[in-house]
């Protein structure tokens, strides 16, 4: 369950508890961001990324979790990525990398998730990584592994053709919530990336709801929770 709270409620999602249903939730106020560099949200097979947690509250420590298609969450250094300079450095990425990533400290999440793609073919699109707030603009990059980024190529949102650019980038100036959706790009000859969902944001502030207790399945309660973040 996910709860978006505009401003002027923004005091309920700190140390608030409510009721629902006979079950008992605790509201969470997000207090770091986790950033991807190089901030895309698509990359190629052996590609270098690194992940890092900006903290409100550099003192409280943070630990980098993900969940992939084999359904376990696990952190960083068990079995994947390296901790390096408050960093987590995956220095050769491959598809079983593709999953959902997020900052954890002891007390439960504390960031917003990422969602990164790695794809073993020839063409990625460039997206935002991060939610992208209303009224700003936003380029999409269509890019291939062995030749220049410059390519004509299509790009597609929810499966329908947007248009198509001479030069592999598009800018859609003053993003609305209508701009929300699943985008992907095409290059003729080189092939067709992932698709993306790239996420249009209003001045809110969002909260991460969570079962605390009276629930024998509040662990798989709080992935469903991520997965709708």
């Amino acid at each position: 369950m996910v709860l978006r709270c505009e401003d002027s409620f923004a005091f309920l999602c700190r140390d608030l508890m409510i009721h629902i249903t006979n079950q008992i939730f605790f509201i969470l106020t997000l207090t770091a961001r986790l950033t991807v560099s190089p901030s895309s949200s698509q990359f190629f097979k052996g590609d270098f990324v690194s992940l890092s947690c900006e903290e409100d509250d550099s003192s409280a420590g943070w630990t980098l979790r993900r969940n992939t298609s084999k359904g376990n969450t696990t952190q960083c250094g068990d079995g994947w990525g390296t901790s390096a300079n408050l960093s987590c450095d995956i220095s050769y990425i491959v598809e079983r990398d593709s999953g959902v990533y997020w900052c954890e400290s002891r007390e439960g999440p504390i960031s917003n998730m990422v969602n990164l793609t790695v794809t073993g073919g020839s063409v990625i699109l460039q997206s935002p990584v991060l939610p992208v707030m209303e009224g700003d603009d936003v380029t999409l990059l269509c890019k291939t592994k062995t030749t220049p980024s410059n390519l004509p190529a299509a790009f597609y949102k929810d499966g329908s053709l947007i248009r198509k650019q001479p030069t592999g980038h598009m800018t859609i100036q003053h993003v609305s919530r209508s701009d929300e959706g699943l985008y992907k790009c095409d290059i003729s000859a080189h092939g067709e990336s992932p698709s993306s969902w790239i996420t249009v944001t209003g001045d809110t502030l969002t909260c991460l709801c969570f079962c605390s207790f009276q629930h024998s399945q509040c662990d798989d309660n709080l992935m469903t929770a991520f997965a709708l973040f």
